[in-house]
């Protein structure tokens, strides 16, 4: 019986295990975007393809991450929104208990998240009601695979030569992948050089899923 039950263990051990990279953490937050071929996410986890493959076997070894084929090419997504919900509970705890993590957000996120306080279901409504614009500063395809009801789709890199589209009488909530991603950072700090009323939104599609609130995603 004591046999039976280290085996219980040791398979639940197995998605510890999986988790237990920073690497394969960022892979999962980026796989929370939406399908990517092993090369778009070595390029944005800055690792080599062959590592980026090392790493996204794990993954699939432990039934967090699937494949499947589209023409030439294998597309990488995960294997369920649960991934993604545990990927921002797992973020979330760490966020909660450790120092060193909030310090280290501290440092490379200055305003932090302003909106913190704010009912999400509140901005919702006020992008429905066209009182502030929420602002995807994404690539373009992961905003086609899923985004916050109401959004404009801006790319950081974009955001410059683009800025004409913007209006300057509303308020812009800008977003991007989460709590760890900077583009939404260095895009409300380029538009409040610019002149607009600019805040930071650090939750990003898997955080606004895993809050019960609604995306639209594509069909």
């Amino acid at each position: 019986m004591r046999e039976a039950k280290d085996q219980l263990y040791e398979q639940v051990a197995r998605i510890g295990k999986a988790l237990a990279s920073p690497k394969r953490l960022e892979l999962i937050e980026l796989l929370c975007q939406g399908e990517k071929t092993v090369e778009v996410l070595a390029a944005q986890a800055e690792i080599s393809v062959k590592l980026a493959s090392a790493h996204l076997k794990e993954l699939r070894l432990a039934r967090l991450a699937e494949t499947r084929k589209d023409g030439k090419y294998v597309l990488y997504r995960l294997a369920g929104t649960s991934v993604a919900n545990l990927w921002v509970n797992l973020r979330s705890e760490a966020e909660e208990r450790l120092v060193e993590l909030q310090v280290a957000l501290t440092s490379i996120v200055e305003h932090g998240d302003e909106l913190a306080g704010v009912d999400r279901a509140d901005i919702l409504k006020k992008a429905r009601t066209g009182e502030v614009l929420v602002l995807d500063v994404r690539p373009e395809v992961e905003f086609a695979t899923a985004h916050l009801p109401h959004a404009w789709s801006m790319p950081l890199a974009e955001l410059k030569k683009r800025l004409a589209e913007l209006p300057k009488n509303l308020p812009v909530v800008a977003y991007c992948r989460g709590p760890f991603c900077l583009m939404a950072k260095d895009a409300v700090e380029l538009l409040r050089r610019k002149g607009y009323r600019a805040f930071h939104l650090t939750d990003g599609v898997a955080e606004w899923r895993a809050r019960g609130l609604p995306l639209q995603e594509q069909t």
